[in-house]
C-alpha cells in the first residue's frame, strides 16, 4: 500500500532533507527547501512505466535484437543542428536543449519543428509560456507556417501524453520542461519534483511510442539547466545554447550525446527572420578585422572537430597614477592569460609590471585551448613594441612555463584552414606536420625564437 511522507528537496540542487533548513548544505543555498508530498512503495505510475515495455523487460543476447527499419535519423532542417547531433534526430530519443534567457531555443525549435514537419509531416509544438496568437506571430515571423505544425498551449503533462498517444507525432517539442505540471505531484511548477516527473513521463512516452521528443530547459544564474540532474542524466544527449546578447553569433554545445560525438559545435547566424546556419564561420569572424594595427593576430583555434580562425586582440598602455596595473581578459582563459604575461616578463624582458593590459578574443567566441597561448603572446608584444603583424600571418602554440612552445592536435587541418582563406605564413611549433601548397610555416623551439622570427619578418616587409 503505497504511503504518503513529505520531504524538503532544495530547488537549487535538489538535495532532499528530512525537515526544513535556512540553508542547503550542498550548494550553500539560502531559503531554496520546498516541501513535497512523496508516495513511497510505488504507484500506479511506477508499474505502469515497468509494464509498458513488455517483453522487452526479459534479458536477450544483443545480438538477437532487431533494430527497427523507421529508427534511421531523420534531419532537423538544419544542418549545423544535425552536426552537433551526430547526423540528424533518433526517433524515440529524448533531447535536453538549454540556454540564457533570449538567447534563441525557442526560435532554434520552432525553425527545426517547421522544417521537420515539412519534410516528416506531423510535428507537435507545446508552448507553456506563450499563447497560440503568441505562437502564431513567431511562426509568421520565421516563415515556419505549415499544416503538418500542430502546435498546443498547454501544461499539464497528462493531456500532453494523451495528445502524443492520440495523434503519433513523428516529432514533438515541449517548451518547456519548467512550466510542465503533473497533478500526481503537489509541488508548484518548475520545483524538482515537477521537472523530474514530466522528464520521466516524456521519457516513457518517447521510448514505447518511438516519438522523439525535445525538452527545452531554463537555466540558473550560474549556467547549468535548472532543476535535478537526473533531468540530464535521463535524456539522450544536451545540447547547450550559447551567446553574447550583443553579438550576431550563437554556439550551439552538445555536452551530452547517446548518438554520436560531443565534439561538435554547431554556429547560427541571428537575423531577423531567425537563426541561419554559417558556412564559413571564419569568413564571418574575420570580415571587420583591421589591417596594418598592432595589438591583433590570428589563430586557427579547434572548435570540436571544426578549425575556425578567431582574432585575438590586445591593449597594453601605462597603468594610471603609478597604481597595480589592470589585467582583462574577455573570450580567453583568464588564469593562462596571468601565467602568459609572467613568461613574457621573465623569458623576454618586456615590461609588463607597470602596464594595463587587456586581451579579447573578437566575435564573441571563448578559447578555452591552451593552443591560443601563443597568439595571446604575440599580439600583447605587438601592442607594446607598436609593431603590426602582417596581415596574411597566423600563430598556435602551447607555451610552457620556460617558455617552450608545446604542439597543438589538428594542426594539418588548421594549416588547411588558414590556407582555405588566403593566409601565407604560419608560426607553429616544432614538429611533423603536412603544409599545404601556398602557405609557408616556420616551426619556433620557444616563445622568444617565435617573436624574434615574428616581428624580424615584420620589419622586412
Amino acid at each position: 500500500m503505497p504511503k504518503k511522507t513529505t520531504k524538503f528537496v532544495c530547488q537549487s540542487c535538489g538535495n532532499e532533507y528530512s525537515r526544513w533548513m535556512g540553508r542547503c548544505s550542498s550548494c550553500g543555498q539560502w531559503n531554496t527547501m520546498v516541501e513535497e508530498t512523496v508516495i513511497t512503495g510505488g504507484s500506479q505510475n511506477d508499474r505502469a512505466w515497468a509494464a509498458s515495455f513488455g517483453e522487452n523487460r526479459k534479458p536477450q543476447a544483443i545480438t538477437d535484437v532487431v533494430a527497427e527499419a523507421d529508427q534511421s535519423r531523420f534531419s532537423s532542417g538544419l544542418a549545423e543542428l544535425d552536426r552537433v547531433l551526430g547526423g540528424g534526430i533518433v526517433p524515440g530519443s529524448l533531447g535536453l536543449v538549454g540556454g540564457d534567457p533570449g538567447i534563441g531555443k525557442s526560435t532554434l525549435l520552432l525553425q527545426v519543428a517547421a522544417a521537420v514537419a515539412r519534410s516528416r509531416g506531423h510535428v507537435l509544438y507545446v508552448s507553456g509560456e506563450e499563447s497560440l496568437a503568441q505562437l502564431r506571430l513567431r511562426a509568421q515571423r520565421l516563415d515556419a507556417l505549415t499544416p503538418d505544425l500542430q502546435v498546443a498551449a498547454e501544461a499539464d503533462v497528462d493531456v500532453i501524453i494523451e495528445y502524443i498517444r492520440q495523434q503519433r507525432p513523428t516529432f514533438v517539442l515541449i517548451d518547456s520542461i519548467q512550466t510542465i505540471v503533473s497533478s500526481d505531484v503537489s509541488s508548484p511548477p518548475g520545483s524538482v519534483a515537477q521537472v523530474r516527473e514530466g522528464a520521466a513521463r516524456f521519457l516513457k512516452a518517447a521510448k514505447t511510442l518511438g516519438t522523439a521528443v525535445v525538452l527545452v530547459g531554463h537555466v540558473t544564474k550560474g549556467g547549468a539547466i535548472a532543476g535535478p540532474k537526473v533531468l540530464e542524466h535521463a535524456v539522450d544527449y544536451v545540447l547547450y545554447f550559447e551567446g553574447e546578447m550583443a553579438t550576431r553569433f550563437r554556439l550551439l554545445r552538445g555536452v551530452k550525446n547517446r548518438f554520436g560525438s560531443t565534439n561538435e559545435v554547431g554556429i547560427f547566424d541571428m537575423t531577423e527572420l531567425g537563426l541561419v546556419a554559417v558556412d564559413n564561420p571564419s569568413q564571418l569572424f574575420l570580415e571587420q578585422r583591421p589591417l596594418n594595427s598592432s595589438g591583433t593576430v590570428v589563430i586557427p583555434c579547434m572548435e570540436g572537430t571544426r578549425p575556425l580562425l578567431v582574432e585575438v586582440q590586445a591593449l597594453v598602455g601605462s597603468t594610471a597614477f603609478g597604481g597595480t596595473p589592470r589585467r582583462q581578459a574577455t573570450g580567453v582563459d583568464y588564469q593562462r592569460f596571468s601565467i602568459i604575461l609572467a613568461v613574457l616578463e621573465k623569458r623576454l624582458g618586456l615590461p609588463l609590471y607597470d602596464q594595463d593590459v587587456y586581451v579579447n578574443a573578437a566575435g564573441g567566441l571563448r578559447l578555452t585551448e591552451p593552443g591560443a597561448d601563443l597568439a595571446i603572446a604575440a599580439a600583447v608584444a605587438s601592442s607594446v613594441r607598436g609593431e603590426p603583424i602582417p596581415a596574411d600571418t597566423a600563430v598556435v602554440g602551447e607555451i610552457g612555463l620556460t617558455g617552450e612552445l608545446r604542439a597543438v592536435p589538428a594542426l594539418d587541418q588548421r594549416l588547411h584552414e588558414l590556407q582555405k582563406l588566403g593566409f601565407r605564413r604560419c608560426i607553429v611549433p616544432q614538429g611533423k606536420h603536412a603544409v599545404p601548397s601556398g602557405l609557408v610555416t616556420v616551426a619556433a623551439a620557444t616563445v622568444a625564437e617565435a617573436m624574434q622570427t615574428l616581428f624580424s619578418e615584420t620589419k622586412g616587409t
